[in-house]
């Protein structure tokens, strides 16, 4: 290994040594000259065929995509990448994780791919500003912990996203929700329910909300809010996509989801779509939800549709003193409904519970159960059989009526 990777420094030094940087050059041309070096050097005599177009590729790489990681990012299996440090790169495919046989040759090799996707995304990462949240050319959500802070180098956590968003019907194949709940959910959406997802790390919730988006009304204007663009909204041509901003050192502020929110207020939204909500911003997003945002969503960290509630009395209390109370009315007029999300044993992600808000009574939200995961077992193979069942009915029918819907039977979905 370290005596290809000292082969492939040569080859790409004198690559560069041949490269005229006062005008631009093409892939093609890029991948010409490497030909040119490879042929010239003499390296066609002590490399096979197939090793010297591995060669090439890994070069071309280095110097046009993104170094060692171009296969990773290619494979459409890895949903996630994380680098710790230069030697150790792990993947994740289907829910489980291995290590990588590749590795960076060296730390400043790591830094300046890391520069690179950051200067892309108009980002900072310094000793100054050592953590970083960017978004690589393709969509694929990129978190950067450098040195000091990252005691053993460089971390990079990398999670990619289809290039083809998932529809609901693929969810329904893969297990994750039931068709009947998809209908139901289906029907709240278009009615203007405001909608929480809640759930774990990797549990789903940017996919599942992306999925939602798609039951929109086409005649609408949606405002969608997140520190790094994810959301593949299709179907919405009165759509404005806003996106957070780190301070740098050219003098530009910070500007955050609690000022990005702020700004869609007066923007004349039908819908605003936050893409998670995990401080301060809670209250501004409460404000949304009960000022008029109706059908607006987000999604949050939590270990179940309970806990969601309590997070969000923390991060609420976070960004303004009220008296709990006060708090708790708030979150309870303005979330209607609330989707759990989890990945259980057999790393398969599921809805594992849909609850709708049913007020605020004797000092406490109350919660109502619409749907829940039930296991029936264990098949051979691993996987955990089980069921999203209905567990009971709507009760708070005035937006189904106000937009001239209704639902019946097992989550079946008429028009009024």
């Amino acid at each position: 290994m370290k005596a290809y990777e000292t082969l492939k420094e040569e080859i790409r030094a004198n690559v560069l040594k041949r490269i005229d940087y006062s005008r631009e050059i093409s892939d093609e041309k890029i991948g010409d000259i490497i030909d040119e070096v490879i042929g010239s050097d003499g390296y066609l005599k002590i490399l096979p065929v197939r090793e010297r177009q591995e060669l090439k590729r890994d070069i071309f790489c280095s110097l046009r995509r993104w170094d060692i990681l171009q296969t990773l990012l290619e494979d459409e299996q890895v949903t996630e990448i994380m680098i710790n440090g230069p030697e150790h790169i792990f993947v994740e495919r289907e829910g489980r994780i291995s290590e990588s046989e590749k590795c960076f040759s060296s730390a400043e090799k790591l830094k300046d791919l890391i520069q690179r996707i950051v200067a892309g995304c108009n980002r900072t990462v310094n000793e100054a500003s050592p953590i970083v949240d960017a978004r690589m050319e393709n969509g694929e959500r990129v978190n950067v912990v450098l040195d000091p802070v990252a005691i053993g180098g460089p971390a990079v956590t990398i999670r990619r996203f289809p290039q083809n968003p998932i529809t609901m019907q693929q969810l329904i194949a893969f297990g994750s929700v039931s068709p009947e709940a998809a209908e139901y959910l289906k029907i709240l959406v278009r009615a203007g329910y405001n909608i929480f997802i809640s759930g774990g790390t990797g549990s789903g919730k940017t996919t599942f909300l992306n999925v939602l988006t798609n039951y929109i009304p086409e005649g609408e204007r949606v405002i969608t809010i997140e520190d790094s663009a994810e959301l593949q909204v299709q179907g919405i041509a009165n759509l404005v996509r806003l996106e957070t901003r780190n301070a740098n050192i050219e003098g530009c502020r910070a500007i955050s989801i609690r000022d990005l929110i702020r700004t869609a207020l007066r923007m004349r939204p039908d819908r605003v779509i936050v893409g998670e909500v995990r401080g301060s911003e809670a209250v501004d997003m409460m404000q949304c939800l009960n000022t008029g945002g109706e059908g607006s969503m987000s999604t949050g960290h939590a270990n179940s549709a309970r806990d969601m509630l309590s997070r969000l009395e923390t991060m609420v209390l976070m960004g303004m003193e009220l008296p709990l109370q006060a708090v708790r009315q708030q979150i309870a007029a303005g979330i209607d409904i609330i989707i759990h999300l989890g990945r259980i044993r057999d790393k398969t992600r599921k809805v594992l519970e849909i609850c709708e808000v049913d007020g605020f009574r004797d000092g406490r939200i109350e919660l109502h159960t619409l749907f829940a995961f039930e296991e029936e077992g264990e098949e051979e193979d691993g996987r955990v059989s089980g069921k999203l069942l209905q567990k009971g009915e709507l009760i708070h029918c005035e937006k189904l009526k106000a937009a001239g819907l209704y639902l019946s039977g097992a989550g079946a979905v008429e028009s009024g």
